[in-house]
């Protein structure tokens, strides 16, 4: 008999979360407000990175991955390397290489030099095959390292 009626009950909590999803939208529309003025600003374009030092290509160019396998005929080492140029101001090309072969003994069966044909600008990753020399039988591993580069500023 004395009993509340239920759309009051009913109207309050949808009023409860009308209010909610009002402070939510309101607290939103000043993050937004605020990371568009102050949090999001366009970086300024980037001038041109002076040179800080000597070219050292053995630290710059770095190898991100080296696989070795063999030709189809099963002969030759075929390397597949990724070198990443970490330099902001330095291109590299001519970058030369050796590979080594080693027995199980950890003694060096085959060691070889070569030179990749490519330019590396900075900041720039390049993938290549390089055809190396005969694989030598009795190989237990192997290893790929840059010994040099020809270095050129870039402006």
């Amino acid at each position: 008999m004395f009993e509340p009626p239920k759309e009051q009950q009913q109207d309050s909590s949808k009023s409860l979360w009308i209010g909610v999803a009002v402070v939510v939208a309101v607290l939103a529309g000043g993050a937004l407000f605020y990371m568009s003025q102050h949090g999001a600003k366009a970086p300024a374009a980037a001038a041109p990175v002076a040179a800080a030092g000597p070219a050292d290509p053995v630290h710059d160019l770095k190898i991100q991955r080296a696989t070795m396998d063999k030709d189809r005929t099963g002969t030759v080492a075929v390397w597949l390397v990724s070198i990443e140029n970490r330099s902001a101001s330095y291109a590299y090309s001519n970058i030369q290489y050796e590979t080594s072969y080693m027995g199980a003994d950890n003694k060096a069966i085959l060691v070889n030099q070569g030179t990749i044909p490519i330019t590396i600008g900075p900041g720039e990753q390049l993938n290549r095959e390089v055809r190396d020399a005969l694989y030598p039988s009795g190989t237990a591993w192997f290893k790929f390292k840059i010994t040099g580069a020809k270095a050129a500023a870039q402006q």
